[in-house]
């Protein structure tokens, strides 16, 4: 039987690769954003743990900055939140009926209905709990197609949820699907206009929701229409516009720096070919620095196949053949300059010269939303400044 070893590993004050937010940029955007849509309310939508920049962090960040909602998208994020901070909490989504008994626990939480199951659920929580009639928000789908209440069935399902003492029918919204298009058609009115539609059957029937809201990011930023009462931003809060190219013309400041060091230095020669599958060759000779990330870290392994650069003394520098799970390579040419140790932005600024998390997302035809999210937090430690 071998025997046991006792040992400690300290954590790494100068990690080799780390994500770098700025909790100023964050309040920056929310002020931006609460201004944009004042008088409506501005909800930061912090779920999937801060879009990858930490939940908690950007919370404060954003309710500093001027937002006086949150929102979340599961139980467990709700819970995790309420422990360190006291706004209304909406949850997004409409959870599994076993866990309203969890919810209605949780001080100020708000969840989404938009089934029967759902508002039965609520009800035979609140009832077990003898606790005060819970806050609910109903969501009406009007064609983004994903969850929601069919605008038939709005008025019935809230003439339901107003006539039962456990809860309170605080708020109707929908969700756009289009928002950050200008040239969509019209598909953004025309869900305006069917929210409209159920929203005056409510009214007209007695039914008068305290908090109406529809726009998230986009509509924020380019729907004046689709304000209302409360705006919900996640994106835009985290400094990316909804679509690429809108980042200037917005005003917002991208909160994420994705940092690494070079941690090796080699010089490859012409006509040698470099990492897996060998796609890449060299047409001179060339120094190659190795950086400690890779696909597990958040980096698309086609990156480099796609084109993709990284700055590394103020400069572009083109990354050489796939991304591999824990490391990439980058060419750096013939400068000589380059040494083991130095700081190597993956997307972020670095001097006068910037690379977005957009710039990747269109690179490997996906959206920076995909790509901030998609930075491990397990491997990827992050630093707030």
């Amino acid at each position: 039987m071998t025997e046991s070893v006792t040992f400690e590993v300290h954590p790494d004050d100068r990690p080799n690769t780390w994500a770098e937010i700025d909790l100023a940029a964050v309040r920056h955007n929310a002020v931006l954003l609460a201004a944009a849509a004042a008088p409506a309310r501005l909800c930061a939508v912090v779920k999937a743990w801060g879009y990858g920049h930490g939940a908690e962090q950007v919370a404060e960040a954003a309710l500093a900055g001027g937002a006086s909602w949150l929102g979340v998208a599961l139980v467990k994020e709700a819970a995790d939140l309420r422990r360190h901070l006291d706004a209304p909490i909406l949850l997004l989504a409409e959870p599994p009926p076993e866990q309203f008994v969890d919810l209605v626990r949780i001080p100020g939480v708000r969840p989404a209905v938009y089934s029967d199951a759902g508002i039965e659920a609520a009800i035979a929580a609140v009832r077990a709990a003898r606790c005060a009639p819970l806050p609910v928000h109903l969501k009406v789908d009007t064609g983004m197609h994903r969850v929601g209440v069919a605008p038939a069935q709005a008025l019935a399902m809230a003439e339901r949820i107003d006539a039962a003492p456990e809860l309170v029918l605080e708020g109707f919204w929908t969700h756009l699907a289009t928002s950050e298009d200008l040239d969509d058609g019209g598909y953004t009115e025309r869900q305006l206009g069917e929210f409209d539609r159920s929203l005056h059957a409510l009214v007209a029937a007695g039914v008068e929701p305290a908090i109406v809201h529809a726009a998230n990011s986009g509509g924020t930023l380019l729907r004046p229409a689709a304000r209302r009462d409360m705006v919900r931003c996640g994106i835009a809060i985290y400094g990316l516009a909804p679509a690429p190219g809108m980042v200037e013309a917005a005003g917002l400041r991208p909160a994420m720096t994705l940092k690494s060091r070079v941690s090796f230095l080699k010089v490859v020669a012409a006509g040698e070919r470099i990492s897996y599958g060998l796609h890449h060759r060299f047409s001179q000779d060339a120094r190659v620095a190795t950086v400690p990330i890779g696909y597990h870290d958040g980096v698309p392994r086609r990156l480099g196949l796609a084109g993709g650069e990284v700055l590394l003394g103020g400069h572009r520098r083109p990354i050489v053949g796939v991304v591999t799970m824990d490391q990439l390579m980058i060419d750096c040419g013939d400068d000589d300059a380059v040494r083991v140790g130095d700081e190597v932005v993956l997307f972020g600024r670095q001097g006068d010269a910037e690379i977005s998390a957009w710039e990747w997302a269109e690179r490997v035809d996906t959206i920076a939303y995909e790509i901030v999210c998609g930075i491990n937090s397990s491997r990827v430690p992050r630093r707030y400044v």
